[in-house]
């Protein structure tokens, strides 16, 4: 019954995906949606049914523009580590975390946006770490060891 309460006090709660997308658009217009979330039903012949159909067939898209909802439109603070991966839809908002104004959303901001993430995937790339397999490495590891077809390959 705890949980049952705490779902209700997320904001999303109640609200369909036409509803959100209206909310936001009349808030924030195509032209931002489409800058911070980087979308194109938000750029090429933007409408709320169009907007809608995709974001219904599309899950990632529907919940990046949820998570927008709640941390920009409805500017909660962020989530924990655990409760990101969550679906936003099924995120437990602790009962203290009220909904505030919407976040001020410029061009500008999400310019630099755009440029800090960029230069977080660019170091994320550089990473010796993570090491990443070139075409002709995939096809070199593939060989025989780890092909269950390979004894009957050659019998023909």
């Amino acid at each position: 019954m705890d949980n049952e309460l705490n779902y209700k006090s997320n904001p999303l709660n109640g609200v369909g995906l036409k509803q959100l997308i209206t909310e936001i658009v009349e808030h924030y217009g195509y032209e931002i949606l489409h800058a911070y979330l980087n979308l194109n039903c938000f750029k090429s012949n933007p409408s709320i049914p169009s907007s809608v159909n995709f974001l219904k067939k599309t899950e990632w898209a529907r919940e990046k523009v949820e998570g927008f909802y709640l941390y920009q439109y409805k500017n909660l603070p962020s989530p924990s580590y655990k409760q990101q991966q969550v679906p936003p839809r099924d995120r437990i908002i602790p009962d203290d975390q009220i909904p505030g104004e919407p976040i001020e959303l410029t061009l500008e901001d999400a310019e630099l946006f755009r440029e800090q993430n960029a230069q977080k995937a660019a170091e994320f790339d550089k990473s010796p770490a993570i090491k990443k397999k070139t075409l002709s490495q995939i096809k070199n590891s593939s060989g025989q060891k780890n092909n269950p077809w390979a004894k009957y390959q050659h019998k023909n």
